[in-house]
This record gives structure tokens, C-alpha cells and sequence, in this order.
């Protein structure tokens, strides 16, 4: 089967996007590689193209409980293979999947980072026939990034106990050169092909409102799109309820979604929005990763996030279709205090102290970025790209600050 074929059988799509060709070849080569590639250029399709073709087990390093089950049951429904392991899984659970694994029953295999470094799962690995691991969501291993997980640092040195390294290949949305440089040493990628494929939508219109009561704003701003699917996202769980039960009580079809939430009402939540039962589903942050709905024509943040890196992967579950879409913030000054709530009572246990004062500190660098984006007079577009390490133009004619219909909607 060739890459192209396998492409069509399991993902339905006749051409590959920018970079994952390039990114295919190169790990299928042997060769390590680093693609920065913004939500909706189809990362995971880069590792899991090569895993289908190769024969033995392809590792996938993935920090989110929640990410890693939604990414299987992709796989399932693809008709490939896969599997998880993380601290949902009972240890009869855990002893069948590295049982069927041994067994060579599956393709794919999703794994928390803590996972690396027990000896149960080293003695696994060792005799698994590991052909490629991946590291998604490969910014966690960097103190510069803003969702660093220390148990990421645990990807070197299981490379390095496997008896043969297989090629390595890292993958995140959003990574400033600090972070890049991190990726690549912390990992200790070997030759790596490096490949960011460039932060700029053109067909997102980016906007930042200031209104009065966010509620009727909302309310006007959902009215005028009554025939979209969107998402809404809220900074608190307590906000996600209040306002999904404020549209559907003027008659918006609208889910919620949180980690308050039993996973049952969850996932019916994630498959209703989905499917298109339900055309707007409003949630934290901890909705988005791994959901590949094209047609999404407006995310609208209720609350300004913490940092750029989450805004941009957040707004940027617009629009995947290439099709006009909009991303709207709606800011107002006490949005900064509850950022800045998160940001102090962020209690990561994988920290030590030195560490957490250091991943405090650039968190709050970051959100003052963040909230000079909310204030700024220039082009929002130029901002961004400028702070992703890319030259925009002045004025980009197709944001909130740039042109006539985001100047009459602020």
C-alpha cells in the first residue's frame, strides 16, 4: 500500500496538506522530524500514515487522558488499530491491551509520559518492536511553553533504553523559537527535518470586542448565525453552564462541556456536536484536542484565555474547511483577574519549586502578551504572527482592527 492509498482508505482524502507529505517521507526514511503545523494542518496524520505502512508498533506520546481516547476511537472508526495506556485503565485492563500489543494486534499505541519511565512498561517496550515514536502536543517538554509537563523529559532516556532507536518525530501547534530549540534538544532529536508550515489563516477573521454585557452581545452575535455551528469558550465551569443554559433557553440547540462533567454527558456532548444534532457546544479549554470538525464557521472566547499559544489553538478550531470563519473575543478587565487566579493556584505536583517559580513567571509574561493582543490599536493578525516569530504585514485588511466590519462590531 502507498502512502497516498492508505491516505484515502483510512482518512477519505485524495491529497495531502502542506508539510505532511515532506513529514511522512522523511520519518518513513528514518530520519527524525519536528513539524509545527498549526489546529487543522492534520499533524496526527503525519505519524499515523507511517505507522499503517511499517510494520511493528508506533508509540504516540500524548499528555491528555481525554485526547488519547478520542484519538483511538478515530482510529477505530478509520479502521486502524490502536490503543491507550494511562492511569484510567485498571491493571487487568493494562495487562490485556500490552497482552494484545505483544501479540502485534495493534497499530497504535497512545501513552501518558509518566508511563516511560516504569520498568513494566520498559520490559514491554523493549521486546515490542517499537517502529516510530511520536511526540504530540510536543511543546510540554519546554519550561517556555505553556503547558510545560516535566514527565516529557522522560522521552529521552526511553529512547535511549530501547535496544534499537526508532526515528522520533514531535509535533505541536503552537511553539515560539524557544520552544523549537527546547523540542529539539530536550528531545534530542538526531538530523531532524524541521518544518513549521506558518501561523497565518487567511480565512480566519480575527476580533476583539470590549461590549458592555457580554451576555447580549452573545446573545445578538448568536442570533445573526443561527444556521452555523460554533464553539464557545468559557474560562470557568461554573460560566459554561450559565451560558449554555442562557441559549438554550432562548431556544439555541447548545451542549456543555467540561472536566465537572460525568463522561458520559461529555462524550454525548462531543458526538452531538459532531454529528450536528446540537450547533453549538460551549466549554473550558479542556474541549478541542483531537476534534476535527471542518465546518465550524465561529469560535467565540466569553473569556480571554491565559496566553496566545492557547487563543490560537482555541480560535483556530475555525474555519478547518478553508472556508470564511470567525474567531471573536469579548474582553473585559476582569478577565485579567481570573487569569490571574489560574495562573497562581496552577499547582503542577510534577514541579519542583525552582521550577514552579520559573513556569510562573513566564506565565505571567505570557499573559500580559495575551492581554496587550485585547488592547492593541494595530493589526491583531500582524501581532500574532510577529509573536509566533513570523513577519505579518502592517495591516492585514481582514481583522477586527483592520477593517470597516470589525471597526462598526467593537
Amino acid at each position: 500500500m502507498t502512502k497516498q492509498q492508505a491516505l484515502k482508505l483510512y482518512f477519505g482524502h485524495d491529497a495531502f496538506r502542506p508539510a505532511q507529505e515532506t513529514l511522512i517521507d522523511a520519518l518513513l526514511s528514518g530520519r527524525d522530524v519536528l513539524g509545527v503545523m498549526p489546529t487543522g494542518a492534520g499533524k496526527s496524520v503525519c505519524y499515523q500514515i507511517p505507522a499503517v505502512l511499517q510494520s511493528g508498533l508506533t508509540i504516540v506520546v500524548s499528555p491528555l487522558i481525554s485526547l488519547m481516547k478520542d484519538q483511538v476511537a478515530g482510529l477505530k472508526e478509520a479502521g486502524i488499530a490502536g490503543s491507550y495506556i494511562n492511569s484510567s485503565l485498571s491493571a487487568e485492563q493494562l495487562g490485556e491491551v500490552l497482552r494484545r500489543a505483544r501479540a502485534g494486534r495493534y497499530k497504535i499505541m497512545y501513552v501518558a509520559p509518566e508511563r516511560l519511565g516504569t520498568e513494566a512498561f520498559l520490559d514491554f517496550a523493549r521486546e515490542a518492536g517499537i517502529a516510530l515514536v511520536a511526540a504530540d502536543e510536543a511543546h510540554c517538554v519546554s519550561q517556555w511553553g505553556q503547558d510545560f509537563r516535566p514527565s516529557y523529559l522522560k522521552i529521552a532516556g526511553f529512547l535511549d533504553a530501547l535496544p534499537e532507536r526508532p526515528p522520533v518525530g514531535a509535533f505541536t501547534a503552537t511553539a515560539t523559537a524557544d520552544v523549537k530549540r527546547d523540542i529539539l534538544r530536550l528531545l534530542g532529536l538526531r538530523d531532524p527535518l524541521s518544518i513549521t508550515t506558518g501561523f497565518d489563516r487567511p480565512n480566519l477573521f480575527f476580533e476583539v470586542v470590549k461590549p458592555a454585557s457580554k451576555a447580549a452581545y452573545m446573545s445578538e452575535y448568536i442570533s445573526e448565525r443561527r444556521d452555523q455551528c460554533g464553539v464557545i469558550y468559557c474560562a470557568t465551569r461554573k460560566t459554561v453552564d450559565a451560558v449554555c443554559s442562557g441559549l438554550k433557553r432562548n431556544g439555541v440547540s447548545a451542549a456543555r462541556y467540561h472536566a465537572g462533567l460525568e463522561d458520559g454527558e461529555r462524550k454525548q456532548s462531543q458526538d452531538d456536536f459532531i454529528s450536528g444534532k446540537v450547533s453549538i457546544i460551549v466549554a473550558t479549554n479542556a474541549f478541542g484536542m483531537g476534534i476535527d470538525k471542518p465546518d465550524v464557521r465561529f469560535v467565540l472566547h466569553y473569556n480571554m484565555p491565559k496566553n496566545m499559544e492557547s487563543y490560537y489553538q482555541e480560535a483556530g478550531r475555525a474555519g478547518r474547511d478553508g472556508a470564511p470563519a470567525n474567531c471573536t473575543l469579548m474582553f473585559e478587565d476582569d478577565d485579567i483577574k481570573t487569569a490571574e487566579f489560574f495562573i497562581a493556584s496552577g499547582k503542577n505536583k510534577e514541579l519542583t519549586d525552582k521550577e514552579r517559580k520559573t513556569v510562573h513567571r513566564r506565565d505571567v509574561e505570557r499573559l500580559d502578551k495575551m492581554t496587550r493582543y485585547c488592547e492593541i490599536d494595530g493589526c491583531l493578525r500582524a501581532y500574532m504572527l510577529m509573536y509566533f516569530g513570523e513577519k505579518g504585514v502592517k495591516r492585514c485588511g481582514y481583522c477586527g482592527n483592520c477593517s470597516a466590519k470589525g471597526r462598526r462590531r467593537g
